[in-house]
């Protein structure tokens, strides 16, 4: 028994010499599996060249793969394609899907639209799962084709009834906004929940959403909870802000400041400005934290450079009153005047109280540097 694959290996290997086509490329997929033959994807990348230059076409759709992926070979997007299509036009629907992701990103070859639309139209109609997610894709978003969401909506679903999760949870996204078909939440709810029980992470994070809303099943805070919690251990940045959000609000579940502060501060260690911002909060309040004003500062700071208004208020009242920084006067007027130009009431009172007490030298240095920072903020927040 233990040298059945020793004899499977002779065998396929000495046809494979003789210059058996399908030997070899049989014979290349035990070396690259490591199955009947020693592991070896330099090797197998030999046996597939030598089928593939006889025209085999699964060899050449194998070599292809190894090329893209710089298995057993030096990376190669060029050689690649080449492979890809000379599988294609011998009708290989994998080697059509990928010769269509190869021209639509313009890998290996240049950008082509309308060649990409034509090899994943290929795979599609042979029911490629994949390469009908993309036309769904391509469709929706008009991209190597006239933007037309029915067509997007009739290879979404046919990818989702095989149970392609991209496709189950853009059809769902497509039924919330009612785009390509009657908004239908019930759908949406419907997709988006096969999407999410397959691990689909902005599938679960919109999941959360709706039992959070009652959006298309009956409003569940606990069911939300859960779906949030999967896509937030995900990394889901908006989940981990929902999650949190839920924990202080404490109003269909039990409040739990401890909890909101550990999910907010997941996100805000990612960047979500929201999630900073109310960090902030908890520690000048004291929210299920000891009060903490130089520890809010801090996050406030973070959230001010991505032009989050409140925080821009907030961090301009700190410096105006000297809590947990020194009293500035120059700085809390730059961050009052940012949010009082966008329309913020407090912050023109409070601007307004300012500008009383500073000098007129104080003003004009505030006003230059009110530029600059605006001038960083575009640049950063684009």
């Amino acid at each position: 028994m233990n040298k059945a694959p020793f004899i499977v290996d002779g065998r396929y290997r000495m046809a494979a010499e003789q210059g058996n086509a399908d030997a070899q490329y049989n014979y290349g997929r035990m070396c690259e599996k490591g199955d009947g033959a020693e592991l070896n994807p330099a090797e197998a990348a030999s046996w597939y060249q030598r089928a593939a230059e006889q025209g085999h076409m699964q060899a050449q759709l194998a070599l292809g793969l190894l090329y893209e992926h710089g298995s057993g070979v030096e990376q190669n997007d060029a050689e690649a394609v080449k492979w890809y299509r000379l599988a294609a036009r011998q009708d290989s629907a994998d080697a059509q899907y990928h010769l269509g992701v190869m021209l639509a990103f313009g890998h290996g070859i240049t950008t082509d639209s309308q060649e990409a639309l034509f090899w994943c139209l290929k795979a599609a109609e042979q029911n490629h799962i994949e390469a009908q997610y993309t036309l769904g894709m391509m469709y929706a978003n008009g991209e190597g084709v006239e933007q037309n969401f029915e067509q997007a909506i009739y290879w979404y679903r046919l990818a989702a009834q095989q149970n392609n999760a991209d496709a189950q949870y853009s059809l769902g996204v497509m039924y919330a906004f009612g785009q390509g078909v009657p908004r239908d939440s019930v759908q949406a709810f419907k997709w988006c929940r096969m999407a999410a029980e397959q691990g689909h992470v902005d599938a679960q994070h919109n999941l959360g959403g709706m039992y959070a809303k009652g959006e298309g099943t009956e409003a569940d805070p606990y069911a939300a909870v859960e779906w949030y919690r999967l896509a937030a251990e995900q990394g889901d940045i908006d989940a981990q802000y929902s999650l949190g959000s839920m924990y202080v609000n404490g109003e269909d579940i039990p409040q739990d400041y401890a909890e909101a502060r550990y999910w907010w501060t997941m996100a805000a260690e990612a960047g979500n400005a929201a999630a900073q911002y109310n960090l902030g909060v908890m520690y000048v309040f004291g929210y299920g934290v000891e009060k903490d004003d130089a520890e809010a500062i801090k996050w406030w700071n973070l959230a001010v450079e991505q032009g989050y208004t409140d925080a821009q208020y907030n961090l301009g009242g700190m410096y105006a009153l000297g809590r947990g920084v020194p009293k500035n006067y120059i700085k809390a007027y730059v961050w009052l005047r940012l949010p009082a130009d966008k329309g913020h009431s407090d912050a023109q009172k409070v601007l307004k109280s300012l500008e009383n007490k500073m000098t007129p030298a104080q003003i004009e240095a505030a006003r230059r540097d009110v530029e600059k920072v605006c001038s960083r903020l575009e640049k950063n927040i684009g």
